[in-house]
């Protein structure tokens, strides 16, 4: 894969101030710092894409646990994002929304009488 993740970024790191810092292991097809969809600020962590395998693990041997843009970065090998629907674990499918209904209470008597001595 050269598909590199790039964690600890400053929040001043732009895309082109990543890719500026990375393009010298070659040639970069991809160089994005993610940001958060509302406030438009980094999130501190970023994307390379390198155009070749040995391109890609030789910035990560080399960047890992380097000073970056004022901070310490840590550079590995990105996962791949699994395609579809999100799932994180939790079939809602099986699980229907309550609709009340049904005898029930304690003072209906449904789950026992309440004695009132």
């Amino acid at each position: 894969m050269s598909k590199l993740f790039i964690g600890g970024l400053a929040w001043h790191t732009t895309d082109e101030t990543l890719r500026q810092g990375f393009s010298k292991f070659g040639s970069i097809e991809e160089a994005i710092v993610v940001k958060d969809r509302d406030t438009n600020r980094s999130r501190g962590f970023g994307f390379v894409r390198f155009a070749s395998e040995g391109e890609a693990e030789a910035a990560m041997n080399e960047m890992n646990n380097q000073e970056f843009d004022g901070r310490t970065i840590r550079v590995d090998k990105a996962a791949d994002r699994p395609s579809g629907p999100r799932n994180d674990g939790f079939n809602r499918s099986n699980y229907s929304r309550f609709e009340g209904g049904g005898a029930g209470g304690y003072n209906r008597g449904g789950y026992g009488e309440l004695s009132s001595s």
